[in-house]
């Protein structure tokens, strides 16, 4: 939160309460916009995600829409999805952890309602899992649980959950929907709607203003395939950047090369991609506002997990802040940007305690004015009090967050638990490795101090195997028919063992130096 001494904060808290009771009262609810952004890296905004971290968001990024979101509500800086798109949005829907879940992985194959890793890596270290592919049918979601308030909710853009939104409770949605729509490839389409950004914004603009005309309180989410990779954007945005010096200088040290740069590889077209994402956010908040609607209108922009991107590497004096990619349980593939604004949240605040994708859905059943505790089996706690102003206590600030990804693709199997700014990791390959990490000193999960913490990570290790017991997460087991030549000729050999565990310290990597 934005430094203020408790009595003060209290006294915000109780006022805010009271305003959002009375200006958003049983007969006029608020509407709910979530915008839901693909593969977007924690430092890949204009925004500062970190006040103390230079490397946190990206200068050359024009993004007034965000930053004036920022301005008007709330930036949280440990913002967590998960390591992957598809179970972080089950994880978003169900307000489940993926280890609870069990959506723990998707490959774009479908068996039974799960997907079987094990025949494909059999002669790995491990076992890995099975993953379920479909939400659980007694599975509470986003619209079924605000449906008994009265609203109506919208599921426009990708759904890659492998089901139909219209059975999870969604009255306008695009179907069950992956990532291939989101890279038209016909030349008229690719060259007016990159990414489709304009068509999924207009289809919920439509929605959003069918709703208010019925005076309908409305779950709209918004999910883009931007910043996916398959860079689109628009050839004047792109041109844009491309004349920026940082670009020509990247052009230049290219040198003959640079000539055979596409709008794929180009740096110019993914910060192209970003600024014309942020004019379809721009679009969907002057919606809320001709509507009259914007006053009582909560709206959420966030990513479903991080990434690393190239073009984060052009400032100079500018590293990669945080370890690994998408896929992983290291920081740079959880930790995501993040900005709510809304009736009753604080403006132009910061709040850095730790939260989740699996805090939107009791978050969304407070805000409809019901009651979050008497939702079951889920993980998230509703932080609409938090947003008021309430200031968190220690259980909240040191509250367990979990990350289970017991597979082989681009990462190994491993987990991960977060309790304040401690973090475990387990790699199940080497579990007689511990892992742990300070990350209030070290975001970059430089130095493992497992070894001279020895009972935290003993503690935090057991709650996090705990709880994978009571949620009935599969655990990977280690596998009699391992052959370490099958291994070693894997083409992602070289990178497991070099994001994999380490006893101290880990090499920083060409674009962390």
């Amino acid at each position: 939160m934005k430094k203020m001494n408790a009595f003060k904060r209290s006294a915000l808290w109780l006022i805010c309460g009271a305003l959002a009771v009375s200006s958003v009262g049983a007969e006029e609810k608020p509407n709910i916009v979530l915008l839901y952004i693909d593969d977007w890296a924690w430092n890949g905004t204009s925004i500062p995600m970190s006040e103390t971290m230079t490397n946190s968001f990206m200068p050359i990024l024009e993004m007034p829409n965000l930053e004036k979101l920022a301005k008007q509500g709330m930036k949280f800086t440990n913002a967590y999805g998960s390591p992957q798109c598809a179970p972080a949005r089950v994880s978003v829907q169900t307000g489940q952890s993926c280890a609870r879940s069990g959506f723990t992985l998707v490959l774009g194959q479908q068996k039974d309602d799960t997907y079987d890793t094990r025949r494909q890596y059999q002669n790995l270290p491990v076992v890995p899992n099975v993953s379920d592919m479909s939400i659980d049918a007694d599975a509470v979601t986003i619209p079924e649980a605000l449906k008994p308030h009265g609203y109506v909710s919208a599921h426009i853009g990708k759904w890659h959950m492998y089901s139909d939104p219209g059975s999870e409770g969604y009255v306008v949605h695009d179907g069950d929907t992956d990532n291939k729509p989101g890279t038209p490839k016909d030349p008229e389409v690719f060259a007016t709607d990159p990414k489709l950004m304009f068509s999924i914004t207009e289809k919920a603009i439509g929605f959003i203003q069918e709703q208010a005309k019925a005076e309908n309180p409305f779950y709209c989410q918004i999910s883009h395939y931007a910043m996916h990779a398959g860079t689109q954007c628009l050839e004047e945005t792109r041109q844009k950047y491309a004349k920026h010096p940082l670009l020509q200088a990247y052009y230049e040290g290219l040198g003959k090369k640079a000539k055979n740069l596409t709008i794929k590889n180009d740096p110019a077209a993914w910060l192209g991609m970003a600024e014309d994402l942020d004019g379809r956010i721009g679009a969907v908040l002057d919606t809320l506002k001709e509507l009259g609607i914007e006053d009582k209108t909560y709206v959420i922009v966030v990513s479903d997990n991080g990434y690393r991107h190239s073009a984060l590497q052009l400032t100079p004096g500018l590293p990669q802040p945080l370890h690994g990619h998408k896929w992983w349980a290291w920081q740079a593939g959880i930790r995501v940007p993040m900005i709510v604004t809304g009736p009753s949240v604080m403006p132009a605040s910061v709040f850095e305690g730790n939260v989740a994708n699996y805090d939107f859905l009791p978050t969304f059943v407070d805000w409809a004015g019901g009651d979050p505790s008497a939702l079951e089996n889920i993980d998230g706690i509703s932080l609409a009090a938090y947003m008021a102003g309430k200031e968190p206590d220690e259980n909240f600030l040191n509250r367990n967050l979990y990350f289970h990804v017991p597979h082989y693709r681009e990462e190994i199997p491993h987990s991960a638990v977060i309790s304040g700014k401690t973090k475990v990791m387990h790699f199940y390959e080497q579990p007689d490795m511990p892992m742990m990490f300070e990350l209030s000193s070290d975001p970059g999960e430089v130095s493992n101090v497992a070894k001279q913490h020895p009972e935290t990570h003993k503690r935090l290790f057991g709650e996090m195997m705990r709880y994978f017991d009571e949620v009935g997460a599969r655990l990977p087991k280690a596998n009699p028919d391992y052959d370490p030549a099958v291994y070693q000729k894997l083409k992602n050999y070289d990178k497991y063992m070099e994001w994999g565990p380490f006893e101290a310290k880990r090499p920083l990597e060409a674009d962390e130096k």
